[in-house]
């Protein structure tokens, strides 16, 4: 612990516990966990324990820890994670079905966005992406579409902040960015050129819930070379707004693009 810095409760050393395993690591020993949370060894070990017992943590004979099917349970309550999935999917195969490409769904989550699913094509372009994943907001197709109808507070969060470069076409100039989700906002659809990686573009469009604000956006990832994103843009918008319809959206039953301004969320 720094020097000056409050001490942790224990829900915050638990939550500790849980943050250090990821997708690098899904698998930890009782002292990889202790080294990576900064706790004891006899407070990792109880803390392990407990939550074993709960089944939040799970192991094979004495082997490593990994995230235990509880917490799966318990995520499967979350409206934007797999209610918001399950209402998408269908959309989701048929757009895959009709190009046979990546598809992907995704929310924002504060300042970052989170995928919720991916449908991957055997010959479709590789993509830096899996379910679950956080990525930011900046450069992705899903992430501009969420950065375009989040609050003016998010998007200048997110604009003044470090903009992180991936390849030599990632838009980090915020007046940039701002021209580009202003286009976005008027056409209702974010396109990233090679802006991940360089052999990926990226269509994607807002879905819209209930109250008609943005709650997720999906895309669709096609190899670069010989893309052209403003013919697949049709398809994306469709299945965006089908989507919206079965969320209850007003505006997608009425109009076949427009959203409001904000989104909710953190």
């Amino acid at each position: 612990m720094a020097a000056g810095a409050a001490p942790r409760s224990l829900s915050g050393k638990v939550l500790d516990v849980l943050d250090a395993f990821s997708a690098d690591a899904p698998e930890l020993t009782l002292s990889d966990i202790s080294r990576r949370t900064g706790l004891s060894l006899s407070t990792t070990h109880r803390i392990v324990r407990e939550l074993s017992e709960w089944g939040g943590l799970e192991r094979q004979g004495r082997g490593p820890y990994r995230i235990g099917l509880r917490l799966f349970e318990v995520a499967s309550l979350a409206p934007r994670g797999p209610q918001l999935r399950e209402v998408a999917l269908p959309y989701l195969e048929d757009l895959y079905e009709a190009t046979h490409e990546n598809v992907q769904l995704a929310v924002r989550e504060g300042l970052e966005l989170v995928f919720l699913e991916r449908i991957t094509g055997r010959d479709a372009v590789r993509v830096l992406t899996r379910v679950g994943g956080r990525f930011s907001l900046h450069a992705t197709g899903v992430g501009l579409a969420l950065l375009a109808f989040a609050s003016p507070e998010v998007q200048e969060q997110v604009l003044s902040g470090p903009l992180e470069r991936w390849t030599e076409r990632t838009v980090t100039d915020p007046a940039q960015l701002r021209r580009m989700l202003a286009d976005v906002r008027r056409t209702g659809v974010a396109i990233s050129d090679r802006q991940v990686t360089m052999d990926a573009l990226s269509v994607a469009a807002p879905v819209v819930g209930a109250d008609d604000c943005v709650v997720a956006a999906l895309s669709i990832v096609v190899h670069a070379d010989g893309a052209a994103p403003h013919a697949l843009a049709p398809a994306v918008r469709t299945a965006a707004r089908g989507i919206s319809r079965a969320l209850g959206s007003p505006t997608a039953r009425r109009h076949p693009t427009g959203a409001r301004r904000r989104a909710p969320g953190p």
